[in-house]
């Protein structure tokens, strides 16, 4: 990742932040990319706590791991496997990423500034382009 050892702890440490509320901040994620995107709702279950929780645990991993390319290949074509079986396609990308863009917003308030801002957009594209590529996602 081209994100400097200031970037990351701005990250690291934002990301603890929304992790103490997981089961909040998570509903709060869906509730933003379904705003966004009201046609995803339909990839995903009725009760979303579970997938808020995995959604949660694997943005913490991807974070700690951000400076780890090595260790993250074989991760990021696992989940970029899993999302396109059940239906992800290239173009959902973005509103997700705007959600979490619209959650840490929320959830950090004046603490989320334009620096953070770029540091969350740069990482979330760059594993996103990662997962899309190793996880041979479809356009869409």
């Amino acid at each position: 990742m081209s994100l400097n050892s200031i970037e990351l702890e701005l990250l690291r440490n934002s990301y603890k932040v929304l992790s103490r509320d997981v089961e909040t901040h998570s509903r709060e994620f869906y509730e933003a990319l379904f705003r966004h995107a009201p046609h995803l709702r339909a990839l995903f279950r009725e009760d979303l706590a579970g997938q808020g929780m995995k959604f949660m645990t694997t943005l913490g991993m991807i974070v700690d791991n951000l400076d780890q390319d090595d260790k993250n290949v074989e991760k990021y074509a696992e989940l970029g496997e899993l999302h396109a079986t059940i239906g992800v396609k290239r173009s959902h990308f973005e509103p997700m990423r705007e959600a979490l863009i619209d959650t840490l917003r929320m959830v950090l308030g004046e603490e989320f500034t334009p620096t953070l801002e770029a540091a969350w957009r740069e990482a979330f594209d760059q594993v996103s382009a990662s997962m899309i590529q190793r996880g041979k996602i479809k356009e869409g």
